[in-house]
């Protein structure tokens, strides 16, 4: 654990330097401005610094936590709470999850000081953060009542596999995550992250038509196009897909409409994707097509994404 903190730290020191350089690189000559080259190399240094005091802590935290026995005495504490509020400890289901819940808990207080001065002071110092303090604190409480309810059920699934899974334990562990992990791809975007952020479709327009277009043109199977209320919480603007085989969806961030073009939209909604789904030729040519259908207006996010 040490070693890798070393080996972190040092990869992290070698980042930190090149930040700290004030000359803009030459690939981003011509592409973007010096003042907004400082603009960003100041917030990479701000998050640099946050960084090595933030992994300093927790390598010390941790340090503390194996030398002094605390998991232990943790494992030890959740048994005795057990039998306080009457229930068995010897039930190891019951004993895992009460020890995990104080584990929680833990992780929450330390980290919780640490996620306040990320957001209110690093993000808002640079203009980014757009969250108040309620929606903080409701946020942090939806995520602990999600993690309670799903919690469980997972855990005791995962422990009655190690109980009864015998020499093939190894094979259904495997076999009960992968069909976890496409449960939650499935139901994350549907029934999650809509108790986080509000989801709209996107409205008819030119922006819509074009991205159509293009998931037609490269035979994307587009069902459905979203916009999420990003800039309630940061000015930070993103865009994700999901969904499986022919139920695709993409999700703009409105900050994201807000500011680019049209044409770095189509380009950076698809981009991702495509690398991984069709030939390197197909994408190229079918994108290449496409802005110079546009009449070459934006080529920089096409060249700054393949260079990714």
């Amino acid at each position: 654990m040490i070693l890798m903190y070393i080996f972190e730290t040092y990869l992290d020191l070698r980042q930190h330097a090149a930040l700290k350089r004030p000359t803009l690189p030459k690939t981003l000559k011509g592409v973007i401005s010096q003042e907004k080259f400082e603009k960003s190399r100041a917030y990479s240094l701000d998050k640099s610094y946050f960084n090595f005091v933030h992994e300093f802590v927790t390598i010390l935290l941790d340090s503390a936590i194996l030398f002094y026995g605390i998991l232990p005495l943790f494992w030890k504490k959740s048994g005795s709470f057990l039998v306080l509020v009457g229930l068995n400890e010897e039930n190891e289901i019951f004993h895992t999850l009460a020890f995990l819940a104080g584990v929680m808990i833990w992780s929450q207080i330390t980290d919780l000081p640490f996620s306040l001065y990320s957001t209110f002071v690093i993000e808002a110092r640079h203009g980014f953060n757009k969250q108040t303090t309620w929606m903080f604190f409701r946020d942090l409480f939806k995520g602990i009542c999600l993690a309670i309810l799903l919690g469980p059920p997972i855990v005791s699934a995962i422990i009655l596999i190690v109980q009864k899974g015998g020499l093939y334990l190894a094979i259904y562990l495997w076999a009960f995550m992968f069909v976890l992990s496409l449960v939650m791809m499935t139901l994350y975007p549907v029934l999650i992250a809509p108790l986080f952020n509000k989801f709209t479709p996107l409205p008819e327009g030119e922006l819509r038509e074009k991205i159509e277009k293009l998931a037609s043109f490269l035979h994307f199977p587009l069902k459905k196009l979203f916009v999420v209320d990003g800039s309630t919480r940061s000015s930070h603007s993103n865009a994700y897909m999901y969904g499986f085989f022919k139920n695709k969806r993409i999700v703009l961030y409105d900050t994201l409409i807000q500011q680019h073009e049209e044409t770095s939209l189509c380009c950076r909604a698809f981009i991702d994707d495509f690398l991984m789904c069709v030939s390197s030729d197909r994408l190229c040519m079918a994108l290449i097509h496409f802005i110079l259908g546009e009449g070459n207006k934006n080529m920089q996010p096409l060249f700054l994404a393949l260079q990714k």
